[in-house]
């Protein structure tokens, strides 16, 4: 075996830039398998996956502890003491727990929109136009042809062009 390998004989192999790569992986998913295992199939391989089973159990016990309460909030106390049960919450807490939690609920979506609130910059501060994290459209020269210019890193859209996009030439 000779070191170092010689070089491929194909030219479609050598990438040069990222589009390049990206092409050439494109080139390479169409010759694939026409028919390709779904991903259930392929979970089946090896078993379930641990937050389906977590997922199963918990819609199950959620189930069952739904019943249970519902069970013990609308049966008559004489019937639960037939049946003897005679230790069980009071029925008050059957109508306070779930009205704390749907104030709680309400309450802190209430205090997370009034903090959002609080933190975002007024509509005429400039802020919301450019701030510390705004990057700027990087431009490449003309001469590149497509396949060898790099992916353009990712930049904000200059109000400009929003303007132009949405209002126009006016």
């Amino acid at each position: 075996m000779d070191w170092p390998p010689p070089p491929p004989t194909s030219p479609s192999l050598v990438v040069r830039s990222p589009r390049q790569t990206v092409n050439l992986l494109r080139n390479r998913r169409r010759h694939r398998d026409p028919f390709p295992r779904s991903p259930s199939f392929a979970a089946g391989d090896h078993g379930p996956k641990p937050s389906e089973v977590y997922g199963f159990v918990g819609s199950i016990t959620t189930v069952i502890a739904t019943a249970i309460y519902f069970a013990w909030a609308y049966t008559p106390e004489p019937w639960l003491h037939s049946l003897g049960i005679t230790y069980y919450p009071s029925k008050y807490w059957a109508l306070a727990v779930p009205s704390f939690v749907i104030v709680a609920v309400v309450l802190s979506m209430v205090i997370y929109m009034g903090f959002n609130f609080l933190a975002t910059p007024p509509p005429t501060s400039f802020n919301t136009i450019f701030d510390e994290n705004s990057r700027e459209r990087v431009k490449f020269s003309p001469e590149m042809k497509e396949e060898e210019r790099p992916i353009e890193p990712i930049s904000d859209i200059s109000i400009d062009q929003i303007n132009n996009l949405m209002f126009g030439d006016r």
